[in-house]
């Protein structure tokens, strides 16, 4: 049996798992989202900044940041493993995704939780 170690989960199923529990998870946000801004229509700065200062839509919006960084990741890992035939080529690729998947985490992270 062939351990990975650049897989996110520890198998195969609790990738596929992870996969569908983030994708239902930005599907869920992404409704909350468009729902928000069609029944508010007339949305101005004090009204999307008391939306966001709310602790709940801050942790919901946290989720779905973390929901995006592990989809991320399993897809593109899922794609660089399948399609990058030289070792080198796929660890530098999936070296430089994982910087930018993090980075872009923390930087929406200090967005959302910052002063």
């Amino acid at each position: 049996m062939v351990t990975n170690i650049t897989s996110f989960g520890r198998s195969g199923l609790s990738d596929w798992l992870m996969q569908r529990v983030s994708a239902v998870v930005l599907a869920v946000y992404t409704v909350f989202m468009v729902a928000y801004l069609l029944f508010n229509p007339d949305l101005d700065y004090y009204t999307w900044s008391g939306l966001f200062n709310q602790t709940w839509m801050r942790i919901f919006s946290l989720l779905a940041f973390i929901s995006i960084a592990a989809h991320a990741w399993i897809g593109l890992w899922t794609v660089t493993t399948d399609y990058l035939k030289s070792t080198r080529l796929r660890v530098g690729a999936q070296t430089l995704i994982i910087l930018a998947i993090f980075v872009y985490l923390v930087w929406g992270i200090q967005i959302l939780w910052g002063a």
